[in-house]
Formats: structure tokens, sequence, C-alpha cells
């Protein structure tokens, strides 16, 4: 293993109750049913996917044009949320397990759908700390797709067989897979029996552990 991919949110930072909120205000100003079931089922997902998945619950009819328009006033919302973080919200375990793969020699990428996440990279001192970089700005699937991993392990310059993804959804550890990639899954995801480890914290993982990783597909 020469290379470990993070997914943003939910395992490096927790910026799902600021989704949230955001989507909630959404939905309140255009009658829209949301709730935390919904919410659940954004997790991965693009923004435009995730009004998309919230307008279904609710059978509304919509142009592509307010489609966009919405997507854009939750974003605005949500972008405004984003001054509340620091580096106190980054993730328990992360730090450590980062400045290890580090020692270790290990390349470190960061792939999320987010179109923010390198401003929250930013927000929260992290941006400097990953050889690559793949954000919502440089794909056009989201996951379960793989192409946010695959163009991330062609930016580290790692076969995909030697990478290791560390996600929190379903939706991402099947990415991962459909990627060729090992997965460890963490948190909400911690249940999915096709992750090659799950661990409910990073904080419970050592880098001996995921360094000596291998494969059991």
């Amino acid at each position: 293993m020469k290379a470990v991919i993070f997914d943003l949110d939910g395992v490096v930072v927790s910026t799902n109750e600021l989704h949230y909120r955001a989507w909630k205000t959404i939905a309140e100003s255009e009658n829209l049913p949301f709730d935390r079931t919904i919410n659940n089922r954004l997790r991965g997902v693009s923004r435009l996917r995730s009004l998309e998945i919230i307008i279904q619950n609710a059978h509304k009819d919509c142009t592509q044009k307010d489609k966009e328009a919405l997507a854009e006033r939750k974003n605005a919302i949500y972008r405004e949320s984003l001054s509340e973080l620091d580096p106190c919200c980054i993730l328990e375990g992360v730090q450590e397990l980062i400045e290890g793969l580090k020692e270790k020699g290990v390349r470190l990428g960061l792939a999320s759908s987010s179109k923010n996440a390198r401003l929250i990279l930013k927000k929260i001192g992290l941006a400097e700390r990953f050889d690559a970089i793949t954000d919502g700005n440089d794909i056009e699937r989201s996951k379960p797709d793989p192409e946010v991993f695959l163009k991330t392990s062609r930016k580290l310059n790692i076969n995909p067989r030697e990478c290791l993804v560390i996600e929190d959804a379903p939706a991402g550890i099947d990415a991962a897979i459909a990627a060729g990639m090992m997965s460890l899954a963490v948190g909400s995801a911690k249940e999915c029996s096709d992750a090659d480890m799950s661990v409910e914290s990073l904080s419970q993982i050592d880098v001996q552990s995921i360094t000596e990783l291998k494969a059991t597909r």
C-alpha cells in the first residue's frame, strides 16, 4: 500500500450538520419534506443530485434552471456557515494518522464530491498536508462512480491497487471497490461488509495496520 486517499466529510471533518441546516432552510422555503432520514441519503452525493433526491420525495416538478438556482442558494447558505470551521473541527485521530503516514513515506490524497473541499481544508489548516486533492470541480460523476478516486490516484502517480481509500459512506466504499482500491470503512460505513477493514474512529487504527493492509478481494 503506497497511498491513502481520504474522503473529506465524515472522515477528516464533519460538516454534515452544516449541510443539514442549509438543505433544511431550502426545503422549508420551498415547502419540501425534509428530515434527517432524507439527509442521510445525501451523504457522498453531489449537490444537484442531492436536490433531486429531496424533490423526488415531494413529487414536485422543477426545470433544470430551477434546480440549479436552488442548488446555488443552498451552496451560498452552506459556504456562509463554513466560517464556523477551524482546526478544532478535525475529527479524532486524523492528524495523528496523517503525520504517521507521512513519516512512513506514504502518499496522501483527498477525494471529495464537494466543490468546497479546498476551502474547508484551508479553514481547518490541512490544505498543505495532501499530495493531491480532487473535488467536485474536477469530476463529472459522483460516488459510487470511481472517477474521483481514479483521478486522485493518477495525480499521485500510484497504481489504484496500491491505494487505500478511507470512507464513511457506503457509496464511497462501492466507489473504492469499483476503482480496484482497498478500503477502510469508518463511522457510519463501518457495517459495510465489502470493506477491507472497518473502525468506528480513525483513533482506533494505527499506521502499521494500514501500511500492511492487503486487499481481501
